[in-house]
């Protein structure tokens, strides 16, 4: 129905801006990431718009990528999830955190969100995995570089590394980042050698 609203900040809270375009006021509801992110009042900005109508309620909300919408769009595909759960779970992860909880099983990073219990985390990762290509799952979270996204594949040592970190008590993001840290920095292959060096970036 409004595929985006591009007009003069206003003003911006925690969960909701106010874009004003041409005189006209428009509240979108944005998550906690994006108000972060959103440029300041008096400023010109573009947000890609979700309308959801629920019962008597109609709310906008809005994201200041297509790909941030289309993430939340697949978010609220999931059985029990709304769109103030996909919201909620968007203002504590970005996209490229919350599509690499969902490769590697991490319900504890999505039960961060406010309002978000384990039972619902699982259900996002389960039905979630298959609606996304090998290529969007691995993007973003590998630096940018072949041999870091390579070896974070099944059966590599640099998803060994990670799946032994979090055995250690680490949680996934923070392993993650040590992780692909190591990888850029030297390329180590051995699931040792990433081990040994991702600890140390740890402590």
């Amino acid at each position: 129905m409004i595929d985006f609203v591009s007009g003069i900040v206003d003003r911006v809270a925690e969960d909701h801006a106010v874009i004003d375009v041409g005189g006209i006021g428009f509240d979108v509801a944005i998550s906690g990431d994006t108000a972060s992110r959103m440029p300041s009042a008096g400023q010109q900005v573009r947000l890609y718009t979700y309308f959801s109508v629920s019962q008597d309620v109609f709310r906008l909300y809005g994201f200041l990528s297509r790909e941030d919408l289309e993430i939340f769009k697949k978010l609220i595909t999931v059985s029990g999830l709304g769109p103030k759960g996909g919201q909620a779970i968007l203002s504590v992860l970005s996209p490229d955190e919350l599509k690499f909880a969902i490769l590697t099983g991490d319900t504890k990073s999505i039960t961060a969100a406010p309002g978000i219990g384990k039972k619902i985390a699982e259900r996002i990762i389960l039905e979630l995995k298959d609606r996304f290509s090998d290529e969007e799952l691995t993007s973003g979270v590998g630096a940018g570089t072949d041999a870091v996204r390579e070896a974070l594949a099944d059966d590599d040592p640099g998803r060994e590394a990670i799946e032994a970190l979090t055995a250690l008590g680490y949680g996934a993001q923070e392993a993650m980042r040590a992780v692909r840290k190591v990888l850029a920095a030297d390329g180590a292959v051995d699931t040792e050698a990433i081990l040994k060096a991702a600890l140390k970036e740890l402590m």
